[in-house]
Protein backbone atom coordinates (compact mmCIF):
# COMPACT_ATOMS: atom_id res chain seq x y z
CA UNK A 1 0.00 0.00 0.00
CA UNK A 2 0.91 3.26 -0.32
CA UNK A 3 1.42 6.08 2.16
CA UNK A 4 -0.27 8.79 0.14
CA UNK A 5 -2.20 10.61 2.82
CA UNK A 6 -5.71 10.19 2.37
CA UNK A 7 -8.60 12.53 3.66
CA UNK A 8 -11.85 11.04 6.09
CA UNK A 9 -14.34 11.79 3.27
CA UNK A 10 -11.89 10.20 0.45
CA UNK A 11 -11.65 6.57 2.35
CA UNK A 12 -15.69 7.27 3.42
CA UNK A 13 -16.21 7.10 -0.47
CA UNK A 14 -14.10 4.13 -1.07
CA UNK A 15 -15.68 1.81 1.77
CA UNK A 16 -19.56 3.22 1.11
CA UNK A 17 -20.59 -0.09 -0.46
CA UNK A 18 -19.40 -2.24 1.67
CA UNK A 19 -20.81 0.47 5.07
CA UNK A 20 -24.22 -0.54 3.64
CA UNK A 21 -23.37 -4.29 3.22
CA UNK A 22 -22.44 -4.41 6.92
CA UNK A 23 -24.72 -2.83 8.31
CA UNK A 24 -28.04 -4.95 5.78
CA UNK A 25 -26.17 -8.45 6.81
CA UNK A 26 -27.73 -11.50 8.26
CA UNK A 27 -31.10 -10.46 7.60
CA UNK A 28 -32.17 -13.60 5.82
CA UNK A 29 -34.66 -16.36 6.67
CA UNK A 30 -34.71 -19.63 7.33
CA UNK A 31 -38.31 -20.78 7.07
CA UNK A 32 -39.46 -20.77 3.58
CA UNK A 33 -43.58 -20.88 4.98
CA UNK A 34 -44.11 -17.76 6.21
CA UNK A 35 -45.71 -17.92 10.04
CA UNK A 36 -47.35 -15.69 12.47
CA UNK A 37 -46.19 -16.92 16.22
CA UNK A 38 -49.60 -18.93 16.18
CA UNK A 39 -48.47 -21.45 13.69
CA UNK A 40 -45.19 -21.52 15.25
CA UNK A 41 -46.69 -22.88 18.40
CA UNK A 42 -48.86 -24.93 16.83
CA UNK A 43 -45.84 -26.57 15.23
CA UNK A 44 -43.96 -26.72 18.37
CA UNK A 45 -47.05 -28.45 20.22
CA UNK A 46 -47.60 -30.70 17.47
CA UNK A 47 -44.16 -31.51 17.69
CA UNK A 48 -43.94 -32.31 21.13
CA UNK A 49 -47.03 -34.73 20.98
CA UNK A 50 -46.09 -36.42 18.11
CA UNK A 51 -43.35 -39.30 18.64
CA UNK A 52 -43.21 -39.83 14.72
CA UNK A 53 -43.00 -36.65 14.54
CA UNK A 54 -39.98 -36.20 16.84
CA UNK A 55 -38.12 -39.87 15.50
CA UNK A 56 -38.11 -38.53 11.63
CA UNK A 57 -36.47 -35.72 13.22
CA UNK A 58 -33.62 -37.17 15.04
CA UNK A 59 -32.93 -39.82 11.95
CA UNK A 60 -32.91 -36.64 9.50
CA UNK A 61 -30.54 -34.53 11.55
CA UNK A 62 -28.32 -37.28 11.65
CA UNK A 63 -27.53 -37.31 8.29
CA UNK A 64 -28.61 -33.75 6.53
CA UNK A 65 -28.38 -29.73 8.03
CA UNK A 66 -31.14 -28.18 8.62
CA UNK A 67 -33.69 -30.66 8.64
CA UNK A 68 -36.02 -29.20 11.66
CA UNK A 69 -36.46 -26.12 9.63
CA UNK A 70 -37.36 -28.72 6.55
CA UNK A 71 -39.86 -30.30 8.81
CA UNK A 72 -41.71 -27.06 9.86
CA UNK A 73 -42.42 -25.63 6.40
CA UNK A 74 -43.80 -29.35 5.60
CA UNK A 75 -46.22 -29.22 8.54
CA UNK A 76 -46.71 -25.33 7.55
CA UNK A 77 -47.84 -25.22 4.50
CA UNK A 78 -50.09 -28.21 5.27
CA UNK A 79 -51.43 -26.99 7.93
CA UNK A 80 -52.20 -22.63 6.62
CA UNK A 81 -55.43 -21.92 4.96
CA UNK A 82 -53.30 -19.82 2.47
CA UNK A 83 -49.53 -21.11 2.81
CA UNK A 84 -47.02 -18.00 1.16
CA UNK A 85 -43.64 -18.99 0.33
CA UNK A 86 -41.09 -16.29 0.80
CA UNK A 87 -39.18 -15.22 -2.17
CA UNK A 88 -35.68 -17.04 -2.60
CA UNK A 89 -33.93 -14.04 -2.50
CA UNK A 90 -35.09 -13.50 1.12
CA UNK A 91 -33.82 -16.95 2.58
CA UNK A 92 -30.23 -17.93 4.24
CA UNK A 93 -28.49 -19.41 1.18
CA UNK A 94 -27.79 -22.56 3.27
CA UNK A 95 -31.83 -23.17 3.16
CA UNK A 96 -32.28 -22.98 -0.54
CA UNK A 97 -32.57 -26.66 -0.77
CA UNK A 98 -35.48 -25.93 1.99
CA UNK A 99 -37.17 -23.67 -0.19
CA UNK A 100 -36.70 -25.44 -3.96
CA UNK A 101 -38.50 -28.82 -1.73
CA UNK A 102 -41.44 -26.55 -0.40
CA UNK A 103 -41.86 -24.74 -3.70
CA UNK A 104 -42.13 -28.07 -5.86
CA UNK A 105 -44.78 -29.34 -3.22
CA UNK A 106 -46.91 -26.19 -3.41
CA UNK A 107 -46.87 -26.47 -7.03
CA UNK A 108 -47.07 -30.39 -7.37
CA UNK A 109 -51.07 -31.20 -8.36
CA UNK A 110 -51.84 -33.59 -5.74
CA UNK A 111 -50.64 -30.45 -3.04
CA UNK A 112 -54.51 -28.93 -3.32
CA UNK A 113 -55.95 -32.32 -2.72
CA UNK A 114 -54.27 -33.05 0.39
CA UNK A 115 -54.49 -29.83 1.39
CA UNK A 116 -58.26 -30.16 1.71
CA UNK A 117 -57.87 -32.76 4.05
CA UNK A 118 -55.26 -30.87 6.38
CA UNK A 119 -55.98 -27.72 6.40
CA UNK A 120 -56.42 -26.26 9.86
CA UNK A 121 -56.10 -29.65 11.56
CA UNK A 122 -52.99 -30.05 13.10
CA UNK A 123 -53.07 -33.56 13.54
CA UNK A 124 -53.38 -34.04 9.59
CA UNK A 125 -51.19 -31.76 8.81
CA UNK A 126 -48.53 -33.75 11.33
CA UNK A 127 -49.63 -37.27 9.46
CA UNK A 128 -48.83 -35.24 5.63
CA UNK A 129 -45.41 -34.52 7.12
CA UNK A 130 -45.12 -38.23 8.43
CA UNK A 131 -46.14 -39.82 4.63
CA UNK A 132 -44.14 -37.64 3.36
CA UNK A 133 -40.88 -37.96 5.30
CA UNK A 134 -39.08 -41.44 2.82
CA UNK A 135 -39.59 -39.11 0.33
CA UNK A 136 -38.12 -36.58 1.52
CA UNK A 137 -35.12 -38.47 2.87
CA UNK A 138 -34.64 -39.57 -0.44
CA UNK A 139 -34.57 -35.64 -1.80
CA UNK A 140 -31.97 -34.63 0.67
CA UNK A 141 -30.05 -37.82 -0.27
CA UNK A 142 -30.35 -37.02 -4.22
CA UNK A 143 -29.68 -33.44 -3.24
CA UNK A 144 -26.68 -33.59 -1.43
CA UNK A 145 -24.47 -32.20 -3.51
CA UNK A 146 -26.75 -28.73 -3.90
CA UNK A 147 -26.75 -29.02 -0.29
CA UNK A 148 -23.24 -28.49 -0.02
CA UNK A 149 -22.76 -25.91 -2.15
CA UNK A 150 -25.93 -24.05 -0.44
CA UNK A 151 -23.86 -24.63 2.40
CA UNK A 152 -20.20 -23.24 1.02
CA UNK A 153 -22.42 -19.98 -0.50
CA UNK A 154 -23.66 -19.19 2.85
CA UNK A 155 -20.16 -19.41 4.41
CA UNK A 156 -18.83 -17.15 1.52
CA UNK A 157 -21.51 -14.92 2.17
CA UNK A 158 -20.88 -14.63 5.99
CA UNK A 159 -17.14 -13.89 5.06
CA UNK A 160 -18.64 -11.33 3.05
CA UNK A 161 -20.51 -9.53 5.73
CA UNK A 162 -17.47 -10.28 8.15
CA UNK A 163 -15.56 -8.45 5.43
CA UNK A 164 -17.80 -5.90 5.05
CA UNK A 165 -18.14 -5.08 9.03
CA UNK A 166 -13.55 -5.27 9.14
CA UNK A 167 -14.29 -2.31 6.71
CA UNK A 168 -16.64 -0.02 8.88
CA UNK A 169 -14.08 -1.19 11.95
CA UNK A 170 -11.19 0.01 10.04
CA UNK A 171 -12.87 3.23 9.35
CA UNK A 172 -13.72 4.10 12.74
CA UNK A 173 -10.80 3.63 13.87
CA UNK A 174 -9.13 6.18 10.89
CA UNK A 175 -11.67 8.52 12.20
CA UNK A 176 -10.51 8.10 15.40
CA UNK A 177 -6.95 8.99 14.09
CA UNK A 178 -7.86 11.58 11.68
CA UNK A 179 -6.06 15.00 12.02
CA UNK A 180 -7.56 18.83 12.69
CA UNK A 181 -7.52 19.41 8.82
CA UNK A 182 -9.68 16.16 8.08
CA UNK A 183 -5.93 14.11 7.25
CA UNK A 184 -5.98 10.20 8.06
CA UNK A 185 -2.64 8.91 8.69
CA UNK A 186 -1.21 6.48 6.55
CA UNK A 187 -1.34 2.87 8.71
CA UNK A 188 -5.12 3.66 9.40
CA UNK A 189 -5.27 4.94 5.99
CA UNK A 190 -3.49 1.68 4.45
CA UNK A 191 -5.58 -0.40 7.12
CA UNK A 192 -9.04 0.72 5.03
CA UNK A 193 -7.09 0.10 1.97
CA UNK A 194 -6.64 -3.06 2.57
CA UNK A 195 -10.12 -3.92 4.80
CA UNK A 196 -11.95 -3.00 1.20
CA UNK A 197 -9.69 -5.13 -0.74
CA UNK A 198 -10.17 -8.07 1.08
CA UNK A 199 -14.00 -7.00 1.39
CA UNK A 200 -14.14 -7.23 -2.63
CA UNK A 201 -12.46 -10.59 -2.59
CA UNK A 202 -14.95 -11.95 -0.29
CA UNK A 203 -17.76 -10.43 -2.35
CA UNK A 204 -16.66 -11.80 -5.40
CA UNK A 205 -16.01 -15.78 -3.90
CA UNK A 206 -19.46 -15.19 -2.14
CA UNK A 207 -21.06 -14.30 -5.94
CA UNK A 208 -18.90 -17.48 -7.42
CA UNK A 209 -20.91 -19.48 -4.43
CA UNK A 210 -23.51 -18.52 -5.00
CA UNK A 211 -24.05 -19.13 -8.39
CA UNK A 212 -22.36 -22.80 -8.17
CA UNK A 213 -25.21 -23.41 -5.65
CA UNK A 214 -28.04 -22.10 -7.92
CA UNK A 215 -26.42 -24.22 -10.85
CA UNK A 216 -26.33 -27.38 -8.46
CA UNK A 217 -29.88 -26.75 -7.01
CA UNK A 218 -31.31 -26.17 -10.77
CA UNK A 219 -29.73 -29.78 -11.59
CA UNK A 220 -31.73 -30.87 -8.25
CA UNK A 221 -34.66 -28.78 -9.37
CA UNK A 222 -36.16 -32.05 -12.00
CA UNK A 223 -35.60 -34.63 -9.53
CA UNK A 224 -37.43 -32.58 -6.50
CA UNK A 225 -39.82 -31.81 -8.56
CA UNK A 226 -40.95 -35.74 -9.44
CA UNK A 227 -40.41 -36.45 -5.69
CA UNK A 228 -42.82 -33.93 -4.40
CA UNK A 229 -44.93 -34.87 -6.98
CA UNK A 230 -45.17 -38.55 -6.11
CA UNK A 231 -45.04 -37.30 -2.13
CA UNK A 232 -48.45 -34.85 -2.36
CA UNK A 233 -49.89 -37.77 -4.26
CA UNK A 234 -48.93 -39.63 -1.65
CA UNK A 235 -49.60 -38.02 1.82
CA UNK A 236 -53.22 -37.46 -0.46
CA UNK A 237 -54.19 -40.58 -0.55
CA UNK A 238 -53.03 -41.39 2.84
CA UNK A 239 -55.58 -38.28 4.40
CA UNK A 240 -58.31 -39.20 2.17
CA UNK A 241 -58.02 -43.07 3.33
CA UNK A 242 -58.14 -41.95 6.97
CA UNK A 243 -60.76 -39.41 6.42
CA UNK A 244 -62.42 -41.79 4.92
CA UNK A 245 -62.41 -44.19 7.43
CA UNK A 246 -63.89 -41.67 9.55
CA UNK A 247 -66.27 -41.00 8.14
CA UNK A 248 -67.44 -44.72 7.56
CA UNK A 249 -66.98 -45.39 11.44
CA UNK A 250 -69.23 -42.53 11.93
CA UNK A 251 -66.53 -40.47 13.68
CA UNK A 252 -67.41 -36.62 13.95
CA UNK A 253 -64.87 -33.58 13.03
CA UNK A 254 -65.97 -32.25 16.76
CA UNK A 255 -65.46 -35.27 18.14
CA UNK A 256 -61.87 -35.64 16.13
CA UNK A 257 -61.23 -32.10 17.67
CA UNK A 258 -61.86 -33.05 21.48
CA UNK A 259 -59.05 -35.54 20.91
CA UNK A 260 -55.69 -35.74 21.94
CA UNK A 261 -52.71 -35.97 19.33
CA UNK A 262 -52.26 -39.76 20.73
CA UNK A 263 -55.82 -40.65 20.95
CA UNK A 264 -56.48 -39.45 17.72
CA UNK A 265 -53.41 -41.43 16.42
CA UNK A 266 -54.43 -44.42 18.41
CA UNK A 267 -58.28 -44.41 16.96
CA UNK A 268 -56.71 -44.26 13.12
CA UNK A 269 -54.23 -46.93 13.93
CA UNK A 270 -57.45 -49.44 15.20
CA UNK A 271 -59.53 -48.15 12.11
CA UNK A 272 -57.03 -48.92 10.22
CA UNK A 273 -55.60 -52.15 11.45
CA UNK A 274 -59.14 -53.75 12.88
CA UNK A 275 -60.85 -56.89 11.78
CA UNK A 276 -63.43 -54.69 9.62
CA UNK A 277 -60.82 -52.17 8.67
CA UNK A 278 -61.03 -53.46 5.15
CA UNK A 279 -64.80 -53.14 5.44
CA UNK A 280 -65.05 -49.74 6.06
CA UNK A 281 -66.18 -48.25 2.49
CA UNK A 282 -68.99 -51.02 3.32
CA UNK A 283 -69.78 -49.80 6.47
CA UNK A 284 -69.71 -45.75 4.62
CA UNK A 285 -72.04 -47.24 1.94
CA UNK A 286 -74.49 -48.56 4.31
CA UNK A 287 -74.85 -45.25 6.58
CA UNK A 288 -75.50 -43.64 2.79
CA UNK A 289 -77.91 -45.34 1.94
CA UNK A 290 -79.35 -45.32 5.54
CA UNK A 291 -78.98 -41.74 5.69
CA UNK A 292 -81.30 -41.47 2.31
CA UNK A 293 -84.20 -43.72 3.48
CA UNK A 294 -84.42 -41.12 5.77
CA UNK A 295 -84.81 -38.51 3.71
CA UNK A 296 -87.39 -40.47 1.63
CA UNK A 297 -89.19 -41.34 4.38
CA UNK A 298 -92.71 -39.32 4.93
CA UNK A 299 -93.76 -39.71 8.31
CA UNK A 300 -97.67 -40.70 8.01
CA UNK A 301 -97.54 -41.74 4.53
CA UNK A 302 -101.06 -42.61 3.14
CA UNK A 303 -100.12 -45.72 1.63
CA UNK A 304 -101.98 -47.73 -0.60
CA UNK A 305 -106.22 -47.04 -0.28
CA UNK A 306 -108.27 -49.85 0.78
CA UNK A 307 -111.68 -48.24 1.98
CA UNK A 308 -113.51 -45.52 3.75
CA UNK A 309 -113.07 -45.64 7.83
CA UNK A 310 -113.92 -43.37 10.56
CA UNK A 311 -111.76 -41.67 12.50
CA UNK A 312 -110.71 -38.02 13.64
CA UNK A 313 -107.46 -37.68 11.44
CA UNK A 314 -107.76 -34.53 9.79
CA UNK A 315 -104.97 -35.35 7.57
CA UNK A 316 -107.33 -38.46 5.72
CA UNK A 317 -110.87 -36.94 5.69
CA UNK A 318 -112.94 -37.49 2.43
CA UNK A 319 -113.50 -34.75 0.32
CA UNK A 320 -117.66 -34.59 0.71
CA UNK A 321 -116.38 -34.28 4.86
CA UNK A 322 -114.35 -31.29 3.81
CA UNK A 323 -117.30 -29.66 1.68
CA UNK A 324 -119.38 -29.56 5.15
CA UNK A 325 -116.73 -26.79 6.09
CA UNK A 326 -117.99 -24.57 3.18
CA UNK A 327 -121.30 -24.63 4.37
CA UNK A 328 -122.15 -22.63 7.29
CA UNK A 329 -124.94 -24.59 8.91
CA UNK A 330 -123.25 -27.69 9.03
CA UNK A 331 -119.84 -26.45 10.18
CA UNK A 332 -121.45 -27.22 13.58
CA UNK A 333 -121.96 -31.03 12.61
CA UNK A 334 -118.35 -31.55 11.39
CA UNK A 335 -117.34 -29.84 14.85
CA UNK A 336 -119.34 -32.30 16.65
CA UNK A 337 -118.36 -35.47 14.32
CA UNK A 338 -114.95 -34.62 14.66
CA UNK A 339 -115.27 -34.63 18.57
CA UNK A 340 -116.72 -37.93 18.64
CA UNK A 341 -114.16 -39.28 16.14
CA UNK A 342 -116.94 -40.17 13.61
CA UNK A 343 -115.51 -38.23 10.12
CA UNK A 344 -115.12 -40.32 7.10
CA UNK A 345 -111.74 -40.96 6.75
CA UNK A 346 -109.68 -42.84 3.56
CA UNK A 347 -108.75 -46.10 4.96
CA UNK A 348 -105.17 -47.38 3.83
CA UNK A 349 -102.18 -50.30 3.58
CA UNK A 350 -98.99 -49.45 3.58
CA UNK A 351 -95.42 -49.49 5.45
CA UNK A 352 -95.77 -49.52 9.60
CA UNK A 353 -95.04 -46.60 11.18
CA UNK A 354 -91.54 -45.83 12.76
CA UNK A 355 -91.21 -47.54 16.23
CA UNK A 356 -90.86 -45.54 19.49
CA UNK A 357 -88.95 -47.95 21.66
CA UNK A 358 -85.26 -49.49 21.58
CA UNK A 359 -84.01 -50.68 18.58
CA UNK A 360 -82.17 -54.23 19.09
CA UNK A 361 -79.46 -55.76 16.83
CA UNK A 362 -78.96 -59.48 17.34
CA UNK A 363 -76.21 -60.32 15.09
CA UNK A 364 -75.07 -63.74 14.61
CA UNK A 365 -70.83 -64.09 15.05
CA UNK A 366 -71.05 -67.96 14.83
CA UNK A 367 -68.03 -69.74 12.85
CA UNK A 368 -70.06 -69.62 9.62
CA UNK A 369 -70.19 -65.47 9.67
CA UNK A 370 -66.58 -65.83 8.33
CA UNK A 371 -67.94 -66.60 4.86
CA UNK A 372 -67.76 -64.53 2.24
CA UNK A 373 -70.01 -63.86 -0.77
CA UNK A 374 -69.31 -61.66 -3.75
CA UNK A 375 -66.75 -59.39 -3.69
CA UNK A 376 -64.74 -61.75 -1.24
CA UNK A 377 -67.25 -59.33 1.38
CA UNK A 378 -68.04 -61.79 4.24
CA UNK A 379 -71.25 -62.84 6.04
CA UNK A 380 -69.85 -61.14 9.17
CA UNK A 381 -69.25 -57.64 7.65
CA UNK A 382 -72.37 -57.37 6.00
CA UNK A 383 -74.38 -57.61 8.72
CA UNK A 384 -72.27 -55.30 11.17
CA UNK A 385 -71.84 -52.73 8.32
CA UNK A 386 -75.96 -53.17 8.87
CA UNK A 387 -75.81 -53.21 12.61
CA UNK A 388 -73.87 -50.00 12.59
CA UNK A 389 -76.51 -48.39 10.09
CA UNK A 390 -79.13 -49.20 12.52
CA UNK A 391 -76.99 -48.01 15.81
CA UNK A 392 -77.19 -44.63 13.55
CA UNK A 393 -80.97 -45.00 12.67
CA UNK A 394 -81.96 -45.18 16.43
CA UNK A 395 -79.63 -42.38 17.20
CA UNK A 396 -81.24 -40.14 15.01
CA UNK A 397 -84.97 -41.30 16.23
CA UNK A 398 -83.79 -40.44 19.73
CA UNK A 399 -84.08 -43.97 20.50
CA UNK A 400 -81.79 -46.58 22.71
CA UNK A 401 -79.75 -49.08 20.70
CA UNK A 402 -78.49 -52.35 21.72
CA UNK A 403 -75.95 -54.80 19.98
CA UNK A 404 -76.11 -58.13 20.74
CA UNK A 405 -73.48 -60.40 19.28
CA UNK A 406 -74.45 -63.77 20.09
CA UNK A 407 -73.13 -67.38 18.70
CA UNK A 408 -74.17 -70.73 21.08
CA UNK A 409 -76.78 -70.76 23.83
CA UNK A 410 -73.50 -69.66 26.13
CA UNK A 411 -72.19 -67.16 24.10
CA UNK A 412 -73.74 -63.54 24.39
CA UNK A 413 -72.72 -59.92 24.47
CA UNK A 414 -74.25 -56.77 24.87
CA UNK A 415 -73.44 -53.40 24.00
CA UNK A 416 -75.53 -50.59 24.84
CA UNK A 417 -75.92 -47.22 23.44
CA UNK A 418 -78.12 -45.17 25.11
CA UNK A 419 -80.20 -42.14 23.53
CA UNK A 420 -79.15 -38.72 24.05
CA UNK A 421 -75.32 -39.05 24.86
CA UNK A 422 -72.91 -39.48 22.49
CA UNK A 423 -71.72 -43.25 20.96
CA UNK A 424 -68.01 -44.03 22.25
CA UNK A 425 -66.27 -44.54 19.37
CA UNK A 426 -63.73 -46.98 21.20
CA UNK A 427 -67.54 -49.03 22.58
CA UNK A 428 -68.55 -48.72 18.82
CA UNK A 429 -65.17 -50.37 17.36
CA UNK A 430 -65.95 -53.43 20.35
CA UNK A 431 -69.11 -54.18 19.42
CA UNK A 432 -67.90 -54.17 15.50
CA UNK A 433 -65.01 -56.35 16.07
CA UNK A 434 -65.60 -58.44 18.31
CA UNK A 435 -66.37 -62.19 17.03
CA UNK A 436 -67.56 -64.85 19.57
CA UNK A 437 -67.10 -68.43 17.55
CA UNK A 438 -68.86 -71.68 17.81
CA UNK A 439 -72.42 -72.51 17.10
CA UNK A 440 -76.26 -70.89 16.85
CA UNK A 441 -79.11 -70.04 19.22
CA UNK A 442 -82.08 -67.96 18.98
CA UNK A 443 -83.34 -68.19 22.15
CA UNK A 444 -80.44 -66.25 23.78
CA UNK A 445 -80.06 -63.26 21.90
CA UNK A 446 -83.95 -62.99 21.56
CA UNK A 447 -84.79 -63.65 25.35
CA UNK A 448 -81.99 -61.26 26.15
CA UNK A 449 -83.41 -58.57 23.93
CA UNK A 450 -87.06 -59.13 25.38
CA UNK A 451 -85.39 -58.75 28.88
CA UNK A 452 -83.65 -55.24 27.76
CA UNK A 453 -87.69 -54.09 25.96
CA UNK A 454 -89.07 -55.90 29.22
CA UNK A 455 -86.96 -53.22 31.39
CA UNK A 456 -87.33 -50.09 28.98
CA UNK A 457 -91.12 -50.36 29.31
CA UNK A 458 -90.74 -51.30 33.65
CA UNK A 459 -88.87 -47.74 33.85
CA UNK A 460 -90.69 -45.69 31.12
CA UNK A 461 -93.29 -47.57 29.92
CA UNK A 462 -92.17 -47.65 26.44
CA UNK A 463 -93.67 -50.34 23.91
CA UNK A 464 -93.15 -50.24 20.01
CA UNK A 465 -89.31 -51.70 19.90
CA UNK A 466 -87.79 -53.02 17.42
CA UNK A 467 -85.60 -56.32 17.19
CA UNK A 468 -83.71 -56.70 13.75
CA UNK A 469 -82.26 -60.60 14.00
CA UNK A 470 -79.33 -61.54 11.58
CA UNK A 471 -78.11 -64.38 11.21
CA UNK A 472 -76.83 -67.56 8.27
CA UNK A 473 -78.12 -70.35 10.16
CA UNK A 474 -81.54 -72.35 11.33
CA UNK A 475 -82.13 -73.00 14.61
CA UNK A 476 -85.08 -74.47 16.51
CA UNK A 477 -86.33 -73.28 19.79
CA UNK A 478 -88.66 -75.14 22.39
CA UNK A 479 -92.36 -74.99 22.22
CA UNK A 480 -92.38 -73.19 25.83
CA UNK A 481 -89.76 -70.76 24.68
CA UNK A 482 -92.56 -69.78 22.11
CA UNK A 483 -95.22 -69.73 24.11
CA UNK A 484 -93.69 -66.82 26.13
CA UNK A 485 -92.35 -65.02 23.46
CA UNK A 486 -95.42 -64.79 21.87
CA UNK A 487 -97.04 -63.20 25.18
CA UNK A 488 -94.02 -61.04 25.34
CA UNK A 489 -94.42 -59.84 21.96
CA UNK A 490 -98.42 -59.08 22.96
CA UNK A 491 -97.67 -57.28 26.04
CA UNK A 492 -94.70 -55.18 24.73
CA UNK A 493 -95.82 -54.75 21.04
CA UNK A 494 -92.45 -55.04 19.62
CA UNK A 495 -91.87 -55.80 15.64
CA UNK A 496 -89.21 -58.43 14.87
CA UNK A 497 -87.57 -58.10 11.47
CA UNK A 498 -85.20 -61.24 10.15
CA UNK A 499 -82.12 -60.96 7.77
CA UNK A 500 -81.19 -64.21 6.73
CA UNK A 501 -77.35 -63.90 5.38
CA UNK A 502 -76.10 -66.32 2.94
CA UNK A 503 -78.70 -68.77 4.22
CA UNK A 504 -82.01 -68.56 1.87
CA UNK A 505 -83.23 -72.12 3.91
CA UNK A 506 -83.39 -70.29 6.66
CA UNK A 507 -86.02 -67.61 5.39
CA UNK A 508 -87.88 -70.35 3.82
CA UNK A 509 -92.03 -70.48 4.13
CA UNK A 510 -92.42 -72.47 7.73
CA UNK A 511 -88.86 -72.11 8.97
CA UNK A 512 -88.04 -71.20 12.98
CA UNK A 513 -86.95 -67.78 11.53
CA UNK A 514 -90.49 -67.08 9.53
CA UNK A 515 -92.59 -67.68 12.74
CA UNK A 516 -90.48 -65.66 14.94
CA UNK A 517 -90.59 -62.32 12.48
CA UNK A 518 -92.89 -59.93 11.48
CA UNK A 519 -90.74 -58.98 8.28
CA UNK A 520 -87.79 -61.38 6.90
CA UNK A 521 -85.79 -60.94 3.54
CA UNK A 522 -83.06 -63.00 2.41
CA UNK A 523 -79.43 -61.87 1.55
CA UNK A 524 -77.39 -63.47 -0.76
CA UNK A 525 -75.34 -60.21 -2.04
CA UNK A 526 -73.33 -59.12 0.50
CA UNK A 527 -72.15 -55.92 -2.29
CA UNK A 528 -75.38 -54.61 -1.87
CA UNK A 529 -76.65 -52.84 1.04
CA UNK A 530 -79.93 -51.73 -0.74
CA UNK A 531 -81.26 -55.48 0.01
CA UNK A 532 -82.00 -53.95 3.82
CA UNK A 533 -83.20 -50.41 2.40
CA UNK A 534 -86.98 -50.40 3.81
CA UNK A 535 -85.69 -51.64 7.13
CA UNK A 536 -84.43 -47.91 7.30
CA UNK A 537 -88.07 -46.76 6.03
CA UNK A 538 -89.81 -48.45 8.69
CA UNK A 539 -87.41 -48.72 11.75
Amino acid sequence: MGTTPSTLDELMSRSGKWLGLSTTASGRHSAAVVADRFDRITWRDTYEQSAGLREVAEELSGRHDHTGDLLTDVFLAAYQAGPRLREREEMAPSRLLNHQIIASLLESPGFAELHRETAGDPYAAAMAVLAQAAALRRMLERSREAQERSEQAEKARQDAEEAASAVGEALRQAAEETDEDGTVPAPAADAVQRSVVAAETSEADAQQAAEGAAQALAGAASGIGAATRNAAANAAAAAREEATLMRAWGVAPGELERMSFDERARLAERLRTGRLARWAELIGRFRQMADGERARRVENATGELVGVTLGDDLSRVIPSELANLGLPGLRAVFAARYAAGELMLYDSQGEQTTGKGAVVACVDTSHSMYEAGPGGVTREAWAKACALALLDQARHGGRDFVGILFSAADKIQVFRFPAGRSADTARVLDFAETFLGGGTSYQTPLTAAVDLLEEEFDAAARTRGDIVMITDDECGVTEEWMRGWIGAKRRLDFRVFGVAVGAPRAADTGSVLEALCDNLRSVEDFTDVHAAADLFRVI
